[in-house]
C-alpha cells in the first residue's frame, strides 16, 4: 500500500509502498477513501506534539471502508463505511473515562500522533473510534466532518443557546464556514463576523442572516445594538480582538473558544461580572459525537468546501491547506 510518511520533526512527506497492516485485538483495518487535511495536522509535520514516535504517518479525518476484522470488534462488519477524527481511542481507566467523559482521557488516542493516520490507503484502529457514515455522504465530504464538523457542531449544541438565540460566529474559514451552516440549521439568528467585503456574499449564503466586517466595525457595538449575543464561537480567535469581543455578548453570554492560538488576550473582571458572561473551550467530541454531527449535515445539507488530490500530491495538498490558500478545506483522495 501507498503511506505518505514523516521520517522526522520538520521533515518533508515521504511517500512510501509498505505492507499492508493487520489489525489486532478490538481494531478494524480501514481502506481508506478519503483523509482530510487539518491545521492540526502540523503537530505531526512539525513535531510540535509531545511523544510523536516517528516516521509518522498525519491524518485525523478519515472516512473508509471496514476491509478487515480483528477479535473482540462486534457489532462492526466487513464493509461498513465509518469514519475516525480526532477521538482516536481511550484508555477507560482514568477518571474521566470513569465518568464517561472520553474526550478528555489523559491518555487519548489521536490517529496520526498516537499512531499512523489517514495519509494512507489502509490505516488500522480502535473500534471505540468508529462512526458510521450515513448512506448518501460521499467520503470526501465526510472526511473534513471528522473534525472540522464534530468540533464546530458539538460546541454549538453545547453552548447553551436555543433556537432564536443571536449566535455569533467569528471568522469565516476552515471551521467558521461550517460553524455558520450549523448555527443557521440549529435555528440560530446567525450573525457572521469576517474580515472585508469579500466574504459577506459566501457569509450569507451559507446561512448568516447578518455580516459584520470587522475591519470597518466595531463588531461588539453592533452585537450590542443587536440585542446582544447569547453566544459567540471563536474559530479563528485573535488575541487582539477577543476582549473587546467579549463586550459584544449579552446577558449570560459565552464566548467558546474552538480556534486555537498562543496569543492571551485581556479581559477584564468587570467585563464578565457585568452581565453574567463567560469564557470556555470546546474540543472537539467522541466518535457518537462525531455520529450524530455527520447524520445531522447528511440531513440538512451541510457539507464543508473542499479542495480534492491524489495522495501522490500530499504535499501540495498539505501546503495549500497550512498557507490558508485552500478555500476551505483540502482533502486526500484515494
Amino acid at each position: 500500500m501507498k503511506k505518505a510518511n514523516v521520517s522526522s520533526a520538520g521533515g518533508r512527506f515521504e511517500l512510501k509502498e509498505q505492507p499492508i497492516p493487520e489489525p489486532g485485538r478490538g481494531c478494524v483495518r480501514m481502506k481508506v477513501q478519503a483523509c482530510g487535511i487539518c491545521h492540526s495536522d502540523a503537530l505531526t509535520k512539525d513535531g510540535t506534539f509531545p511523544g510523536i514516535l516517528y516516521p509518522r504517518s498525519p491524518g485525523h479525518e478519515i472516512a473508509g471502508l471496514i476491509d478487515a476484522l480483528g477479535a473482540d470488534t462486534d457489532p462492526w462488519k466487513i464493509g461498513d463505511q465509518v469514519g475516525v477524527g480526532w477521538h482516536g481511542g481511550h484508555c477507560g481507566r482514568c477518571d474521566s473515562c470513569r465518568r464517561g467523559d472520553f474526550t478528555t482521557c489523559v491518555k487519548l488516542q489521536i490517529p496520526g500522533i498516537s499512531y499512523d493516520g489517514g495519509y494512507a490507503e489502509y490505516v488500522c484502529v480502535p473500534t471505540e473510534a468508529l462512526a458510521h457514515i450515513p448512506d448518501g455522504l460521499r467520503a470526501e465530504d465526510a472526511a473534513p466532518l471528522m473534525c472540522a464538523g464534530i468540533t464546530t457542531f458539538n460546541a454549538l449544541r453545547h453552548s447553551g443557546a436555543k433556537p432564536g438565540d443571536l449566535v455569533a460566529i467569528q471568522g469565516i474559514g476552515g471551521l467558521g464556514h461550517l460553524g455558520i451552516q450549523f448555527a443557521s440549521k440549529f435555528g440560530f439568528e446567525t450573525v457572521a463576523i469576517g474580515l472585508g467585503t469579500d466574504t459577506e456574499e459566501l457569509a450569507l449564503k451559507l446561512g448568516a442572516q447578518t455580516y459584520l466586517d470587522a475591519e470597518k466595525q466595531e463588531v461588539s457595538k453592533k452585537l450590542t445594538a443587536l440585542g446582544g449575543a447569547r453566544v459567540i464561537l471563536a474559530t479563528a480567535p485573535d488575541g487582539k480582538a477577543m476582549g473587546t469581543l467579549i463586550d459584544g455578548l449579552g446577558v449570560n453570554g459565552r464566548l467558546v473558544l474552538i480556534g486555537v492560538t498562543p496569543e492571551p488576550f485581556a479581559v477584564s473582571a468587570f467585563q464578565l461580572l457585568e452581565a453574567r458572561k463567560s469564557i470556555g473551550g470546546w474540543p472537539s467530541g467522541t466518535s457518537k459525537d462525531s455520529e450524530d454531527t455527520l447524520k445531522f449535515a447528511a440531513a440538512h445539507g451541510v457539507r464543508a468546501m473542499i479542495e480534492t488530490y491524489p495522495l501522490d500530491h500530499v504535499a501540495d495538498a498539505y501546503e495549500r491547506m497550512i498557507s490558508g490558500k485552500a478555500r476551505f478545506r483540502s482533502v486526500l483522495k484515494m
